[in-house]
């Protein structure tokens, strides 16, 4: 597989985001959703609307989530639809909670453990994605990055059970009993990605933003405060590329806080992610990197 093109700025403002995205070159075109994190109640480190903003509105998008399978304040939909308005997401365009009337199950090709991923309901009502990424730390998968936000992030709640027991139960109570070997969520979340991708026919523009570097998710409401400076956006139309690059500038930073940063990741062995994406063909390591600074 050619080298895919992963674009890089340093700057992270409104207009650096709609100038990566531009950079990026693909036109998401039709009903347009805008994947993101909203953030656990007592976590800051989200991505705030008034950065996001700008793009949100170019685009006529649609700002899209899905419940969580755990026991905190977006595990239901009322409480969920709360926290994104006092964390000022409705205050800048339209909220679409996608498993708020069920979900749906689409097909998983090649998948070792899974065979389906059941997505939030509402997919089907959207022609293309930007998968606007907060890239971190994370405690289960080691870091979050657009192959996290893309499998876990749109799967609905009983799915992303599914993900995190590798295809053993949908049963929220039965989740953290179920739990798999490391490596097989790591892949099970990666053969994820690969049936939202065939699904959307590949329209997806994934840009994340290397901000706020905790080495805790934003589904952490009570996460470590950052332990590295910022470092930029990076964006392309190939996941595995750019969770790649994201990860490759914490590896080659000097900041003080990176091997901190690293532990988590490395313990969690989270670049196994992205290794069984390339595997199932949805993306390539192998990148050159544009600075658009």
């Amino acid at each position: 597989m050619e080298k895919a093109k992963v674009y890089f700025t340093k700057e992270i403002s409104p207009e650096s985001l709609i100038k990566i995205y531009e950079a990026v070159g693909k036109e998401l075109n039709g009903k347009v959703a805008v994947k993101i994190s909203t953030g656990e109640p007592g976590g800051r480190n989200f991505l705030n609307p008034n950065l996001i903003k700008d793009l949100v509105w170019k685009l006529n998008g649609t700002i899209i989530e899905c419940n969580t399978a755990y026991g905190g304040k977006r595990m239901k939909l009322e409480d969920h639809l709360k926290v994104i308005e006092d964390h000022g997401f409705t205050a800048i365009a339209k909220v679409d909670i996608m498993d708020s009337e069920g979900d749906m199950p689409i097909p998983v090709k090649n998948g070792i453990h899974l065979k389906e991923n059941y997505v939030g309901s509402h997919l089907k009502n959207y022609d293309s994605i930007l998968m606007l990424s907060h890239f971190k730390g994370h405690a289960m998968g080691g870091f979050g990055g657009a192959l996290k936000n893309m499998s876990i992030g749109v799967a609905s709640s009983e799915g992303k059970a599914w993900i995190h027991t590798a295809g053993k139960t949908r049963n929220l109570s039965e989740l953290w009993a179920s739990l798999p070997k490391q490596d097989d969520f790591l892949e099970s979340m990666a053969e994820a990605d690969e049936s939202v991708i065939r699904y959307m026919k590949g329209n997806i523009v994934y840009i994340n933003v290397i901000n706020n570097l905790s080495i805790d998710c934003d589904c952490n409401g009570n996460p470590e405060a950052p332990c590295m400076a910022d470092i930029g956006i990076a964006a392309s139309v190939d996941p595995v590329a750019c969770d790649k690059a994201s990860l490759d500038f914490i590896y080659h930073s000097n900041d003080q806080g990176r091997d901190h940063m690293l532990e988590r990741i490395e313990s969690r062995h989270g670049i196994h992610t992205i290794e069984h994406a390339e595997k199932l063909g949805i993306g390539t390591m192998n990148y050159e990197l544009v600075n658009i600074d």
